[in-house]
């Protein structure tokens, strides 16, 4: 791939910008906000403005909702051959293309598996995708040089491509990643009722725990939105748990009996427990998939 567009310079989009420049790729970089994509620019991270001609690949790295109207107005202009996105769902932009009469043949999904508390530009980093999963959601339009390209964007970003179905896709991010942030961000909320002697005691564990907090709040409500049902899905089964505990902790404020108290404390350690053997399942950083493999194996969405 010898050119590149990045319709979008935000944290996302200027990473990608920045790899695809480093392994030099020209890129040029187009923003509803032209200073956004000049700081970018600023940055290295390629040419601010509109290539002449077509490139190889447009990446459409705007929010969820506004995936299928900057690829219907950036198809209709010519900007790329193929186009893929970086957003972090996938069912939804995927139909909302088709509704808009987007070229779906030369469209594939893609979510790249990196990010940062951080927004904008100025929060870039080259390095952001090293080693992580890039999720590409080919439909039964996609062809296959569109792939092709998409996956050698993940390999310039030295990532490792992974292709899913878009309801697969989904499904995973709002277990791994949409309710860990939103379970960040109400905890994190509760630290609104501590007083500053209590705050001052915060140790690392709190920190790390509320990291994810510090996300555009507008960004989150457009990406929780967007995977509402999943994300919900998940957080129900996450209340359960966490009503039980309450109920556990309530009891041995209470109870006084031996046995009561056994019953509550056996209740309590399950859940610590589960939480231990439920960490342990999240697999170490594993070896590029080999498109041919996957791409042939994978499922295809709408």
């Amino acid at each position: 791939m010898r050119s590149a567009a990045v319709v979008g310079t935000g944290l996302i989009g200027t990473s990608i910008a920045l790899a695809l420049r480093g392994r030099g790729v020209t890129t040029y970089l187009i923003d509803v906000n032209p200073e956004a994509a000049r700081t970018a620019a600023d940055l290295g991270a390629g040419i601010a403005g509109t290539p002449r001609g077509p490139v190889d690949l447009a990446v459409i790295a705007v929010p969820p909702r506004h995936v299928a109207a900057a690829l219907k107005e950036h198809q209709l202009q010519g900007l790329a051959h193929d186009f893929t996105d970086a957003a972090s769902i996938k069912e939804l932009p995927q139909r909302e293309a088709d509704q808009a009469g987007c070229d779906l043949t030369r469209f594939v999904g893609g979510h790249p598996m990196g990010g940062r508390e951080q927004s904008g530009p100025l929060a870039a980093r080259d390095d952001l995708f090293h080693g992580r999963p890039w999720v590409l959601t080919p439909s039964v339009h996609t062809r296959a040089q569109t792939v092709e390209r998409a996956q050698r964007l993940a390999e310039l970003c030295r990532a490792r491509p992974v292709v899913m179905a878009h309801a697969e896709h989904d499904r995973a991010v709002a277990l791994t990643s949409h309710v860990p942030h939103l379970v960040s961000s109400l905890l994190a909320g509760q630290l609104l009722h501590g007083d500053p002697s209590q705050l001052g005691l915060a140790g690392q564990g709190l920190q790390d725990i509320t990291r994810l907090a510090a996300g555009s709040a507008d960004l989150w409500t457009d990406i929780l939105g967007s995977n509402a049902v999943a994300v919900a899905d998940v957080l129900a089964g996450f209340a359960q748990d966490l009503h039980q505990v309450v109920d556990a902790l309530q009891g041995l404020g209470t109870a006084h009996e031996p046995e009561q108290r056994r019953v509550h404390t056996d209740r309590l350690t399950t859940a610590l427990v589960r939480g231990i053997q439920g960490r342990a399942r999240i697999p170490a950083r594993a070896p590029a998939t080999t498109l041919s493999t996957a791409y042939a194996a994978a499922p295809r969405g709408v």
